[in-house]
């Protein structure tokens, strides 16, 4: 709330979405830690959800793990069995990578403003706002740098990016 968000609901019956337990099944086999599962406003923006990851920056000093799971590119429409990659995801996901690695985190909060062929990657943002809490929980000098990158029938993009603090 000091952050300037006005409340957060709690809900205790709804179990981990396939975006964290995936993640954390493979790296935590033994399902030995406590989640925290955040849910995405998909009517809210990029900013919104940077600045969400800003206001839970302070738990990285006390041992929490933030992390965001989703999509380079997601549009489950347009997936094919194809050799190669489409030329529009491809786009997408170079723009995205240089504006990571170059520092350029409110171009990407701006992404459907900025980033070529947008809705196309992401019809709906819900699997491109954990991105932006991420970045936000990492801080505005912090150095993106890509840890993964593969691609799924013709335009699913697996790129995973680590957020370092600057120094």
């Amino acid at each position: 709330m000091a952050s300037g968000f006005k409340r957060v609901d709690e809900d205790r019956e709804r179990g981990l979405d396939h975006g964290a337990w995936v993640p954390l099944m493979l790296m935590y086999p033994e399902a030995d830690i406590p989640v925290c599962q955040l849910s995405v406003q998909s009517k809210r923006d990029g900013n919104y959800h940077y600045n969400l990851g800003k206001a839970l920056a302070p738990l990285k000093d006390e041992g929490v793990l933030i992390m965001g799971s989703g999509s380079a590119t997601h549009n489950l429409r347009a997936l094919r069995m194809v050799d190669g990659i489409v030329p529009w995801a491809l786009e997408f996901d170079t723009w995205l990578k240089d504006a990571l690695l170059q520092g350029r985190y409110e171009d990407v909060n701006c992404y459907q403003e900025k980033a070529p062929h947008a809705k196309m990657a992401h019809p709906w943002p819900d699997h491109f706002y954990p991105l932006h809490v991420a970045m936000g929980a990492a801080g505005e000098n912090a150095k993106a740098k890509l840890i993964h990158h593969s691609w799924q029938l013709g335009s699913l993009s697996y790129a995973s990016y680590q957020f370092n603090s600057a120094s």
